[in-house]
């Protein structure tokens, strides 16, 4: 082995992690490199936050054309291209990943290999390169960012089904006739409802008995009656028994609503979105003697440690809340703790999220039946968006906003805000989390009018803040 095949540190995978890491090391004066088994960026910029909401974006459009006449403006027969909104999400895409690359390229002290990587040591990989030929790295510190990928259900007949997943139906270039979707979580409620925007039928089969497990029930069933006024069918408690092929036409052989009996529901596409598995299988972490769950998550501390020393786990590999923001933000809590000595960890780390769906649902800290189980004396505040006045003056009320309340210190625990630009306020109560603000300094404060903000003021004052 050469000497330049050794560095001090190596990173692997070039997710919202593994890219601002390596160029920090680097820059701190290590040599350091990045191993990309596709394309730099990760899944946010690929196939994830980037390609998702563009799409997202031109389905909004097509809702609000739809909606003019409410607005008295008046449009003719709305039509959807889908191969111009796949073209714009491409070149969006494209140069997003195209400038990340272009700047890890001109750090000094990096080098970036494209290839896959499998660990033979706890200090040394195998990368097996685009080219065909390998190359065996060691290092002193290794970085694993390698993500997710779709998880596939283990469904009678599905093998045999042209299915898509949340990457392929971003390739579409025309627009489902019936779209049928396995799962009612975030991947499939932002999908179902940009394709009913599209002109697609929609029918969702959601195994639980509520969509968004995560959710207050009064939460999701917000959520609900929203999809269905949008024309969506939601299946609930719907157990998918067989998965089928009949000419042009996909078949799901489906138990809903308790039924010991099944029916057979009928579509043009089926997108599974079933969850994400991480992509640790061909990592040979076993080699380096890396722990992982049972599910292939790598474990580590709250300082992203594995149990091997000098190797760490950061983004969605290590399990956990798998968002962007805190992909970014492990790469904050290694880049404090080895290249400025500080000593930060994912203790009490707030987990702010955004599901895409129109009214946006955001989140963030305790839900009220979080608070519940944890036997905290709250108080709840809650209003509807109709009571909004920026949401009456653009037609956008549907949704509501609910807060979480400490009874006896007035603190805010937590807040979900389904409604227009829910992830723009929902960040302002962050914000007061943050400072520890209790609610009344929101109650109080004095914010532009007619602004969304201001509705804090009234979510605080309503009548139905109770214990």
């Amino acid at each position: 082995m050469s000497v330049s095949d050794h560095y001090q540190a190596a990173v692997i995978g070039s997710g919202q992690a593994g890219t601002p890491l390596c160029q920090a090391l680097a820059n701190a004066g290590l040599r350091t490199a990045l191993v990309e088994r596709a394309h730099v960026g990760g899944t946010c910029i690929n196939e994830g936050c980037t390609p998702t909401k563009t799409i997202v974006a031109s389905g909004r459009v097509a809702y609000l054309a739809r909606r003019g006449a409410n607005y008295g403006v008046h449009t003719g027969s709305i039509t959807v291209d889908m191969s111009r909104v796949r073209e714009r999400k491409r070149s969006i895409v494209t140069t997003f990943r195209n400038g990340i690359q272009a700047r890890i390229e001109k750090t000094p002290n990096l080098d970036l290999l494209f290839g896959e990587a499998s660990f033979t040591g706890p200090r040394s990989v195998q990368v097996r390169l685009q080219d065909g030929s390998q190359r065996t790295l060691t290092a002193d510190k290794f970085f694993i960012n390698t993500g997710c990928r779709p998880s596939v259900p283990s469904l009678e007949g599905l093998e045999s089904v042209p299915y898509l997943d949340s990457t392929s139906i971003m390739e579409l270039d025309t627009v489902p006739e019936h779209l049928l979707i396995i799962g009612g979580g975030y991947v499939g409620l932002e999908f179902g409802q940009l394709f009913r925007r599209f002109g697609s039928r929609v029918t969702i089969a959601q195994r639980a008995a509520q969509l968004l497990g995560r959710e207050d029930g009064d939460v999701a069933a917000e959520v609900l009656a929203i999809l269905e006024q949008d024309g969506i069918d939601v299946l609930l408690d719907a157990k998918v028994q067989r998965a089928a092929k009949e000419g042009p036409q996909i078949k799901l052989a489906v138990a809903a609503g308790g039924a010991s009996e099944s029916r057979t529901i009928s579509g043009s596409h089926l997108l599974v979105a079933t969850g994400r598995v991480p992509n640790s299988d061909t990592l040979n972490i076993a080699a380096a003697g890396i722990a992982a769950d049972r599910r292939g998550f790598i474990q580590v501390n709250p300082k992203l440690e594995t149990n091997v020393a000098g190797i760490y786990a950061l983004g969605d590999i290590k399990g956990g809340p798998a968002f962007t923001h805190i992909s970014y933000d492990d790469f904050r809590i290694i880049r404090t703790n080895l290249i400025e000595n500080g000593s930060a960890s994912t203790d009490g780390r707030m987990v702010p999220y955004t599901v895409f769906i129109d009214p946006q649902l955001s989140r963030v800290g305790l839900s009220e039946e979080e608070a519940h189980a944890q036997n905290r004396t709250i108080r709840v505040a809650k209003m509807p968006m109709t009571h909004v006045a920026r949401a009456l003056e653009v037609d956008e009320t549907r949704g509501f906003m609910k807060a979480i309340v400490d009874g006896d210190t007035g603190q805010i625990l937590g807040a979900a805000v389904l409604g227009l630009e829910g992830g723009e306020v929902m960040s302002m109560i962050q914000l007061a989390m943050m400072g520890k603000l209790p609610y009344a300094v929101l109650q109080n404060a004095v914010f532009a009018h007619p602004n969304l903000s201001e509705a804090l003021n009234s979510l605080f004052l309503e009548a139905n803040f109770v214990s």
